[in-house]
């Protein structure tokens, strides 16, 4: 046996870290990613696998309008008489919008100094639609250098839904962790339903204009006119950032006839079809400027649209893929010297070892504009489970690049979301966005972990559900096998606790904070409505035992005083052990 130093007990010396994701001590406190490069092309990023795509020595500072100069202070001067309007355009003017302060507020990590900065950048986009702000929008960043996001897409369709459901879709997409929202109907009162979401929500609103737009027409039949009407229309409504899908072109089609799925994007599959009937340039394309002028009107922000995303592993990076994405980069460029903020969608199925590199071939070719992903599932086979084939994919994306990632539902493939498949799908990315911001080392990101750590250590079973994401389903999962809180869990009993042990051993910290310490055990609280929910959702309790837990007394749990039969430190231990017992051979707890 050989030891990676000439003492066996020696010191293994790790790698330099990078930034601190937590802000209290840790045995290991640091990040294996790249060091922090706010003001640079990087932001928080991952060291790169050898050969990969180097960051683009361009940002938007070099695509301003006709007529703009830099000034002495690394601003600009603007033509005379000129008005700001976009977040892009006061960050170039060296204006801190209230929004650029808010983000500052939400993104601790960051001053608005800074938000500014990286807006003027282009590495970051505040997508503040102006008539929206007139409403509930609570202003948020998306970008490299601020945390990691994720967008929920609802929306009815022609089968289903309608737009009160569809308003409650949005509210319980952002109470499960959504930070923007996608409305993608396609049936149903259209218009209707989008204003009503937008004025509720204080998350910003996407769409993806296109759909509208052949609401009982042809796609064929689409006109100049009818698009910028449109555009105009939604934008005065208050949405906050289109997906244009401009860049599939004429010469990208012939690269799309061997896929083994041809092209999965709706709004790609329908301006390639208008292509071919009119035997002419992608209309989107023709008409960028003038989508351009629309967006700068009312601060409307570019998700453009990556319409030749592959739709299975064996079409990923292809070269139809790829050289949309280079038109992208030019679409982005000339909205550059329009003043409307971009971030760029990128592609939805893509193998494991591929993810990298397409996130990092964005940065160069666009610039560094922040990276929109869906997912990527990284498998195509097991439809039903996709939220969880595709938030693996989507943690990797976000390490390497991504700045936002579109949310993936159980339901995809198959049918539109309901209800739960919204939260299944939310709570799959939140844990892909906050692995991936752990792992770059954005500050302060590990410090909820960092307390629940604490509290488990030391059995605090409450404060352990308090700081989870989603503590109805800890605290009912807990329950369902053992209904008290005690030194132990129902995993393991007494005998076998390995916390218990550790806490008990004098010479470990484990266990012993004192802002984590409780008298125990504790009698919990009957089950909440939701508490029960979930446990009758999961099938594994009859009717009778969940009724008993929502409905429990200390007799009900076997409680001795203050003490219930099953806490190891009575002096009848063997009430305990049979508690265990019959908890290891049925899976429940009985008093």
């Amino acid at each position: 046996m050989s030891y990676p130093a000439d003492d066996r007990y020696g010191q293994f010396t790790y790698p330099a870290l990078g930034a601190n994701p937590g802000t209290k001590p840790a045995t290991t406190p640091g990040s294996f990613a790249n060091p922090p490069d706010i003001g640079g092309p990087l932001a928080y990023s991952s060291p790169d696998t050898p050969g990969m795509p180097q960051p683009s020595d361009k940002t938007a500072w070099d695509f301003l309008p006709e007529g703009w100069s830099r000034d002495v202070n690394g601003f600009v001067a603007a033509p005379e008489g000129f008005t700001p309007i976009t977040q892009l355009e006061h960050a170039r003017l060296g204006n801190i919008t209230d929004q650029m302060k808010r983000v500052a507020e939400r993104e601790s990590h960051l001053t608005a100094e800074q938000v500014r900065d990286e807006v003027a950048a282009g590495r970051m986009v505040i997508p503040a639609n102006v008539h929206h702000l007139k409403y509930a929008l609570d202003p948020m960043a998306i970008g490299r250098a601020s945390k990691t996001k994720i967008n929920a897409n609802l929306g009815a369709s022609p089968v289903s839904s309608s737009t009160d459901e569809e308003v409650e879709k949005m509210q319980w997409s952002l109470r499960w962790g959504a930070d923007t929202v996608m409305d993608l109907s396609t049936g149903g009162d259209i218009d209707a339903c989008r204003e009503a979401i937008i004025q509720a929500s204080p998350a910003p609103i996407g769409t993806v204009p296109i759909y509208s737009m052949i609401i009982g027409r042809k796609i064929e039949d689409l006109t100049a006119e009818i698009i910028l009407e449109s555009l105009e229309h939604q934008a005065q409504q208050g949405v906050d950032y289109f997906t244009i899908h401009a860049g599939v072109l004429r010469e990208h089609l012939p690269f799309v006839k061997d896929r083994q799925i041809g092209i999965v994007s709706r709004g790609g599959s329908l301006l390639a079809k208008w292509m071919i009937e009119h035997d002419a340039q992608n209309i989107m394309y023709t008409l960028w400027d003038e989508i351009c002028e629309i967006c700068r009107r009312h601060d409307v922000t570019f998700s453009i649209g990556d319409g030749l995303r592959p739709g299975g592993l064996a079409d990923a990076s292809d070269q139809a893929q790829l050289r949309e994405l280079e038109v992208l980069g030019e679409l982005t460029e000339r909205a550059w010297q329009h003043g409307v903020q971009v971030m760029i969608e990128g592609p939805g199925h893509v193998p494991f070892d591929q993810i990298e590199y397409n996130m990092k071939l964005e940065r160069q070719l666009c610039h560094g504009a922040p990276f929109y992903v869906l997912g990527p599932l990284v498998t195509d086979i097991f439809p039903g489970y996709d939220h969880i084939t595709s938030c693996i994919g989507a943690t990797a994306a976000a390490y390497h690049g991504a700045s936002m990632l579109c949310y993936v539902t159980p339901k995809e493939h198959l049918g539109l979301p309901k209800r739960d498949d919204v939260k299944q799908g939310c709570i799959a990315y939140k844990i892909a966005a906050h692995s991936a911001d752990i792992a770059l080392g954005i500050p302060g990101t590990r410090d909820q972990d960092d307390e629940l750590t604490r509290a488990r250590a030391a059995l605090n079973w409450q404060k352990h559900f308090d700081l989870s994401f989603d503590p109805d389903t800890a605290r009912a999962y807990h329950d369902e096998d053992l209904d008290v809180d005690t030194d132990f869990c129902a995993m393991c009993g007494h005998d076998w606790c390995s916390v218990r042990i550790s806490k008990e051993i004098q010479q470990f910290a484990s266990g012993k904070d004192a802002d984590f310490a409780w008298d125990s055990p504790k009698i919990s609280d009957a089950l909440t409505e939701e508490q029960q929910r979930i446990l009758r959702e999961r099938g594994v309790l009859s009717p009778d035992e969940i009724h008993r837990l929502a409905s429990k007394t200390k007799q009900a749990v076997g409680a001795a005083g203050t003490k219930a039969a099953c806490h190891s430190d009575l002096a009848d231990d063997d009430k305990a052990q049979l508690i265990q017992q019959v908890t290891i051979d049925d899976g429940v707890t009985h008093a």
